[in-house]
């Protein structure tokens, strides 16, 4: 049985796990090879043990009752935005493990992330998402609006970017997937 739910401190280690595989095979051939080869399971697990003391926004795909698979198997975080003109709030990151995609937790993972802002009073939600990133169409499947680009840093690199946006929020809430 796999389960949508907020991260709790135990998870911190499995986040950490599932941010470093995806990166590396997502990122692959976008970000510099140095800084995915550099990524650090053990400071990324003290991040995010961190965000979830402090009450961040972190939901989990985690498993219960599959034989041999992770007890997290992806993960996404949303913040409210005060200045933002692409909307309300953010959802800052989603991940899932590639063993376990196409299989309705990107979309479940997210659309949890927007409930979570709708009910902080969100009316829009954004995601950025890196130009090349192989999932990208994912989000326009969902009905993500490409509305912006630009650039993050990464490694000492400018990556482009681009943003999705659903206005109003329900356009995401709302959909299927």
């Amino acid at each position: 049985m796999i389960s949508i739910r907020r991260a709790r401190l135990s998870d911190a280690s499995g986040i950490a796990t599932v941010h470093v595989a995806t990166w590396r095979s997502a990122y692959a051939n976008v970000l510099p090879d140095y800084y995915l080869a550099n990524l650090s399971l053990a400071r990324l697990a003290n991040e995010y043990e961190h965000g979830i003391r402090i009450g961040e926004s972190l939901h989990v795909a985690a498993c219960y009752s599959e034989p041999g698979a992770p007890p997290i198997l992806g993960f996404s975080s949303a913040a409210r935005r005060r200045d933002s003109q692409l909307g309300d709030g953010e959802v800052e990151t989603l991940y899932v493990l590639d063993d376990y995609r196409e299989r309705g937790l990107g979309g479940q993972l997210l659309r949890a992330s927007a409930k979570h802002l709708a009910q902080l009073g969100c009316r829009s939600v954004f995601a950025w998402v890196l130009s090349e990133n192989p999932s990208r169409y994912f989000y326009e499947r969902l009905g993500g609006k490409r509305t912006a680009s630009g650039t993050t840093r990464v490694g000492g690199e400018d990556i482009p970017q681009i943003a999705f946006v659903w206005d109003p929020i329900e356009t995401l809430l709302d959909v299927n997937a």
